[in-house]
């Protein structure tokens, strides 16, 4: 356990900056999934409507610093390249 007040304070307030960022990733999983399953059904509309709801999702958690960058955007590229390929067939 936490002996100073000062470290008391930093374990509340991680525990609550968890459970957000819990919430946050779960909120972005959500929304991918719905993604990823309008893709399997092969519904190239419902699938941009999903990514278009997707994509603001995943950056405004970017900025929360739930996730990188870099993991943003591939995740974002795979699913618009799984989308075109949707059209392509």
């Amino acid at each position: 356990m936490a002996n100073t007040k000062s470290a008391q304070k930093a374990l509340r307030a991680s525990a609550e900056k968890r459970e957000i960022n819990r919430a946050r990733k779960n909120r972005i999983r959500s929304f991918i999934r719905k993604v990823d399953d309008a893709i399997k059904a092969g519904d190239q509309p419902q699938a941009r409507e999903a990514f278009k709801a997707l994509e603001p999702e995943i950056m405004r958690g970017v900025t929360k610093k739930v996730f990188k960058l870099n993991t943003a955007a591939r995740k974002l590229t795979r699913m618009s390249a799984a989308i075109k390929k949707i059209a392509a067939k």
